[in-house]
């Protein structure tokens, strides 16, 4: 080892410790360990520059339990490192090593900068020869690749920090990106597009009356090669590289490991504004794609550990089993898979304190052998028996590229409700057939949850998320428009159920505006008085357009930036987000843990729900042409400054004035209106106290593609 360094060769090593794994501060200097069961020889290599060569290349003698480990004295936070793993080049048999690439530790805390495959240096394999993937490349790319840097995990200063208590009925989660969120010039922040650029928007969250932001993929990721030769990115980043590591692009200092405390700082200041945090995770795949794709971590430290793998006879292990559709696939069903993913999640609620997570592409995780899913995978065990990872929001995107597994997660579990989405968007947009369904789906979905003992809140409703149209683009466009990203708009859901009120995209049409923002409102209402967990996608709130593209996945650029200026374009919409929220905190019948199924458990003689055709009868739930409906919701029973009150929502779809007869109420009391969609703006939503008294009493005329909102008390 060289004299003139941090770990020079006075330092001293020593046997280290097993657990736990990573790199880990001690008093003696950093223990360092990692796990590799089918490699021969482990090398850790220390750096003081991150594109220079290494100043120690040290000798991991010490194995035990195929765990790698050695504690190298006098050692400290920003440390810079890496690995070289020995073993067998073999990738028949799944066996990848190549001790000419330099590898990023699993378990790294941050990096010191982008992957940039210059050259296909990072590949394992040399692309130029016909076997392809079969043959090893031997060029070292040490200077090209991130290094990890030790992390001070003690070092940032919480002030106390605690997560806000917030029952989950009464979460209001904001899906957004941390990038996109305050990168746009006009977003008038000092460090646009980073964690700090958003901790200065969020007052606009907390006058909106959100309770929980939900980060797209804050992981380290990397940017997919085809996408660079393109002149694109990876913008949503759910293409993970280190399960640890906070994106670096996201800070705002040039000195590597600060994104770290930028990011800590990001969630103490969400918590002091009562917000919690929720991340989006992608445990399913990683960055390295297929047999293909580049060698940077896992694939050179024990590839057939922690992959799923697969092939014909003689090629048992040398293509990865692929139901995320990007390439490869962790192995669960494998402990130190599980492991691995256990220990992230852990991190990132003990030491970066996060709230929960929501999963990506989740059935992955519970996956079995046979490829089918299983609610009692080990993964899932796992989570439901640890201590600390039980006690937080768990969020399941309840489907990958060959299952569809809504209503089928554990106990513990809530989950995206697709069905509730594709149920109130065909509604709206005049479908057929849509009242039975959009019954179940306004109270909770039991049919799909209550079977498990879950609860209405289990049900994450949304209409809108990142990964499809906005809800302005909902309102405006009947088909895609991808054209933006290069793939001749094959790229994308074609299934959309989206209507454009008349004309394919943006307009100066004032009625065909007009009833879009009719729409809108529509929708917000369904989503924000329906039981169950309403998301809003973040922008949705001034009415963002993507311009008609449903997959911006790779547009890291005004098309998916917040454009503030439409702040004071649509402040219509805007007022309306914030009027409907604090209407479901005024009437908390709205933010009920049960399922609304017509019962009278408050035994007052009036059901939870009852539901009426136009003329009071029953609906006609199983009339394919019918389009409306209405339903009263009893509150006598709740504690709240309204006193007893009912709550009359109607529902009509159609392209047609409709007349509802009122049903009676108790003596003394009357009905008044809340919510109108299609009246002009300022007036058609008010909060109770303000709420109109209807005249004439009875009935009401409801408008074409209307929501109507009703209070009798």
């Amino acid at each position: 080892m060289g004299a003139s360094n941090r770990a020079g060769a006075a330092q001293k090593l020593s046997r280290g410790a097993i657990v736990p794994l990573g790199a880990t501060l001690t008093p003696e200097g950093v223990n360092f360990a990692l796990y590799s069961r089918n490699a021969s020889r482990v090398e850790l290599l220390l750096f003081d520059d991150p594109t220079g060569d290494p100043t120690d290349v040290i000798p991991v003698e010490n194995r035990n339990r195929d765990i790698w480990h050695v504690l190298v004295h006098g050692l400290g936070a920003g440390q810079l490192y890496g690995y070289r793993v020995h073993g067998e080049f073999d990738p028949a048999r799944g066996l990848r090593f190549n001790p000419a690439k330099l590898l990023i530790d699993p378990y790294a805390k941050a990096l010191t900068g982008k992957v940039q495959n210059t050259d296909n240096l990072l590949l394992g394999y040399d692309p130029a020869d016909p076997a392809r993937d079969l043959s090893r490349d031997g060029r070292d790319d040490t200077r090209a690749v991130p290094k990890g840097i030790v992390i001070d995990d003690d070092a940032f200063d919480w002030r106390g920090d605690a997560t806000p208590d917030i029952p989950l009925e009464q979460l209001l989660i904001y899906e957004v990106h941390v990038k996109g969120f305050t990168a746009h010039r006009s977003s008038g922040v000092a460090h646009p597009g980073t964690y700090l650029g958003f901790v200065e928007k969020i007052p606009h969250l907390q006058r909106l009356g959100i309770n929980a932001v939900e980060l797209l993929p804050v992981h380290e990721h990397y940017t997919e090669d085809f996408l660079k030769e393109r002149g694109l990115t990876n913008y949503w980043g759910y293409n993970t590289l280190a399960f640890f590591a906070p994106e670096i692009s996201y800070g705002t200092c040039a000195r590597p490991g600060r994104q770290v405390a930028e990011f800590k700082t990001l969630v103490r200041e969400l918590h002091r504004a009562g917000i919690k945090v929720i991340l989006d995770v992608v445990y399913n795949h990683t960055a390295e794609g297929n047999e293909l794709g580049p060698t940077l971590s896992l694939r050179g430290i024990d590839n057939p550990t922690y992959y799923a793998l697969g092939g014909p006879a003689g090629q048992p292990g040398r293509y990865y089993l692929n139901f995320t559709g990007t390439g490869n696939e962790l192995d669960l069903a494998r402990p130190a898979v599980i492991r691995l993913v256990m220990d992230s999640l852990r991190y990132w609620v003990r030491q970066m304190h996060v709230d929960g997570f929501r999963f990506d592409l989740a059935s992955v995780l519970g996956r079995a052998e046979d490829g089918t899913f299983r609610a009692n995978a080990g993964f899932f065990d796992a989570v439901s028996q640890d201590p600390v990872l039980s006690r937080v929001t768990l969020i399941a995107e309840p489907w990958d590229l060959g299952t569809y597994q809504v209503g089928n997660f554990p106990i513990d579990w809530s989950e995206w409700n697709g069905r509730f989405r594709d149920t109130v968007r065909r509604f709206f947009k005049g479908d057929p057939g849509q009242l039975r369904d959009l019954g179940a789906r306004l109270t909770g979905s039991a049919d799909l949850y209550r079977d498990d003992g879950r609860a209405a809140y289990n049900s994450v409703n949304f209409v809108t998320c990142h990964d499809g149209f906005t809800l302005r683009d909902l309102v405006s466009y009947d088909g895609k428009h991808n054209e933006a990203n290069g793939e001749e708009n094959r790229d994308g859901s074609d299934d959309n159920n989206s209507w454009n009120c008349g004309v394919e995209g943006e307009t100066d049409d004032p009625a065909v505006e007009r009833l879009r923002r009719q729409q809108a409102k529509n929708f917000i209402s369904h989503l924000l008085f329906a039981a169950g967990t309403p998301m809003i996608l973040g922008g949705d709130e001034f009415y963002r357009t993507q311009r008609g593209n449903n997959n911006a996945y790779c547009q890291d650029n005004e098309l998916s930036w917040f454009d503030w200026r439409e702040v004071e374009a649509n402040g219509e919409i805007l007022a309306f987000f914030r009027a409907a929220i604090e209407l479901t905190r005024r009437c908390t019948i709205l933010q009920r843990r049960r399922f609304l199924d017509g019962g009278d458990r408050e035994g007052d003689g009036v059901p939870d729900v009852v539901w009426y055709g136009a003329d009071l009868n029953a609906p006609a739930w199983d009339d394919p042409e019918a389009r409306s409906v209405a339903a009263m919701l009893d509150g006598g029973a709740e504690r709240s400054d309204l006193g007893p009150y009912r709550l009359y929502f109607i529902l009509n779809a159609a392209a047609t004035l409709e007349r509802f007869t009122l049903p009676p109420l108790p003596e003394g009391a009357a009905w008044h209106r809340l919510v109108d969609t299609a009246l002009p703006a300022g007036e058609e939503i008010v909060l109770p106290g303000a709420e109109v008294l209807l005249d004439p009493p009875g009935f009401y005329l409801v408008n074409p593609h209307s929501t109507v909102v009703l209070i009798g008390r």
